[in-house]
C-alpha cells in the first residue's frame, strides 16, 4: 500500500476572496485562548454552551466554510481542520462542536442540487446559523414517509452532536417505502420536535450533545437533500468522498486534545519540582524519567501529527479533482485517514493518561482540570472505535478493500 497521491492543487478561486488563512488561523488562535482562561470552570458547570458558540459567532468562524460569494469566509477544509484542531487544544467539546458543524453545513453540496447549496450557504451566512445533528447509522433509523408534495419524518435520534444550541439539525433518516437512506434537514424550532439535554457524558460534555425526537415533522421535498446510500449506482466517488472529509475532523479533534494537555503538563511542571525527587527541578537532565516520558509522549503527537498532514494534503487533492475522482483514488486516501484516526487515537489517550503521571498526585486535583483531556479524549474514543479504522486499513493492505461508506455522527 503506498501513500495517497491523489493529485494536489488548489480549488477553483471565486469571484470574490474572503479572508486568508493567516487571518482565521488567528481568529481561531484569539478565541482558543479565550476559552483556555475559564475551560475548567466551564466544563466543571457542564452547561449548555449558547455563550461559547456566541464567541465562534463573533470570532467569524461559523461561516469559514461558506463560498465568499455566498457571504461567508470563503476557507477550505485546509484550513478549517487547523481552526478545529486549534479550538479543540483549548476546549476539546467545543472543537467537537465547530467540526460537527462545519460537516454538516458544508455537506450539503454533496447531497443537494448545487442551486440548493448556494441556497444553504447563503441562509448559514446572512443568519450566522450553527447546525447540530448527524448522519451515522442508528439502531433504530428515522423513518421519512412521503406525504403530500412533502414528507413526514417520524422517530427518535440518540446522542448527536450540537443539538441544544443547533439553529439546524440535520439528520439521516429511511425511506419508508424503500428503506434508502437521506439527508434531511430540520428547524429544530418546528413544535414537533422535541431535545432531550439526555446525553450526560462524562467526557465532551460541551458538546451540546441530546436526543432529539420527531413527531410527524412535516419535511418539505427540498429539505430532504440526497441519498446517503452505499449503493455504488447511487454512490459516485465524490459523494463518498464526503467520508473521509468528515473523518478527518477526528483525528483534528484528538490531535488538539493531545496537543493542549501536552502544553498545560508542561507549563504546570515548569512551575513546579520533580515528584520522584524534590531535589531536581522540573526539567532538569537529571531527571531522566520525566524527560523520558515527555520525549515519548512528544514523539507519539508528533507522529500523528505528520500522518494528519499527509492526510490533509490528499483530501485537499481529492476535492481538487472534484467529478473526475475515481473509486480507487477514493479508496486510498479514505485508507490514508483511517490511518492517521488510528495514530491521532493512540496519542490523545497515551498523552491525557500519562500526562497525568507527570504530574503525580497533584494532578488529582479538580482545580487544575487534568482529567477533562483524559475524559474527552477516552469519549471519543468510544464513539469512533479505533479497531473500525484498523480493520479498514487492514483489509485494504491485504485484500485491496475499499473501505466503507461510514459517515461521521
Amino acid at each position: 500500500m503506498g501513500v495517497a497521491t491523489a493529485p494536489s492543487g488548489p480549488t477553483p478561486e471565486s469571484d470574490r476572496a474572503g479572508p486568508d488563512r493567516a487571518h482565521w488561523l488567528r481568529a481561531a488562535r484569539e478565541t482558543a485562548d479565550d476559552l483556555a482562561t475559564d475551560a475548567v470552570a466551564r466544563e466543571q458547570a457542564g452547561k449548555t454552551p449558547f455563550d461559547e458558540v456566541s464567541r465562534l459567532r463573533e470570532a467569524g468562524l461559523l461561516t469559514l466554510l461558506v463560498p465568499a460569494e455566498a457571504g461567508g469566509g470563503g476557507a477550505d477544509w485546509s484550513t478549517a481542520y487547523a481552526v478545529v484542531r486549534e479550538i479543540a487544544a483549548a476546549d476539546g467539546a467545543i472543537g467537537q462542536l465547530l467540526g460537527c458543524h462545519y460537516f454538516l453545513s458544508w455537506s450539503a453540496q454533496f447531497f443537494t442540487g448545487p442551486a440548493r447549496a448556494v441556497q444553504l450557504g447563503r441562509q448559514t451566512a446572512a443568519e450566522q446559523l450553527a447546525w447540530g445533528g448527524g448522519f451515522a447509522r442508528q439502531e433504530a433509523p428515522l423513518r421519512l414517509a412521503r406525504k403530500g408534495s412533502g414528507y413526514v419524518l417520524d422517530g427518535r435520534q440518540s446522542y448527536a452532536t450540537g443539538v441544544l444550541v443547533a439553529d439546524r439539525l440535520a439528520v439521516r433518516a429511511e425511506r419508508a417505502d424503500t428503506g434508502e437512506p437521506f439527508a434531511v434537514l430540520v428547524d429544530p424550532a418546528h413544535p414537533r420536535v422535541k431535545i432531550d439535554g439526555d446525553a450526560d457524558t462524562f467526557g465532551q460534555r460541551l458538546a451540546a450533545g441530546g436526543s432529539v425526537e420527531f413527531d410527524a415533522v412535516r419535511v418539505s421535498a427540498d429539505n430532504v437533500l440526497g441519498s446517503l446510500s452505499a449503493d455504488e449506482d447511487v454512490l459516485s466517488p465524490l459523494t463518498a468522498f464526503a467520508s473521509p472529509v468528515g473523518r478527518l475532523l477526528s483525528v483534528q479533534l484528538l490531535l488538539g486534545i493531545a496537543e493542549g494537555v501536552l502544553a498545560e503538563v508542561r507549563e504546570c511542571s515548569r512551575s513546579g519540582h520533580s515528584l520522584w525527587h524534590p531535589a531536581w527541578p522540573v526539567g532538569s537532565p537529571q531527571d531522566p524519567r520525566m524527560l523520558t516520558l515527555y520525549g515519548e509522549l512528544t514523539v507519539l503527537a508528533r507522529s500523528a501529527a505528520a500522518l494528519s498532514e499527509q492526510a490533509v494534503r490528499a483530501v485537499h487533492g481529492g476535492l481538487a479533482r472534484g467529478e473526475d475522482l475515481t473509486y480507487d483514488e477514493y479508496a486510498e486516501i479514505a485508507v490514508l485517514v483511517a490511518m492517521a484516526e488510528a495514530a491521532a487515537s493512540r496519542a490523545a489517550q497515551e498523552s491525557t493518561t500519562r500526562a497525568l503521571d507527570i504530574i503525580g498526585v497533584r494532578s488529582t486535583s479538580s482545580r487544575l482540570g487534568f482529567d477533562r483531556f483524559w475524559r474527552n479524549a477516552r469519549t471519543l474514543a468510544l464513539y469512533e472505535p479505533v479497531a473500525h479504522r484498523l480493520r479498514d486499513v487492514g483489509d485494504y493492505f491485504l485484500n485491496g478493500a475499499h473501505p466503507p461508506f461510514v459517515l461521521p455522527g
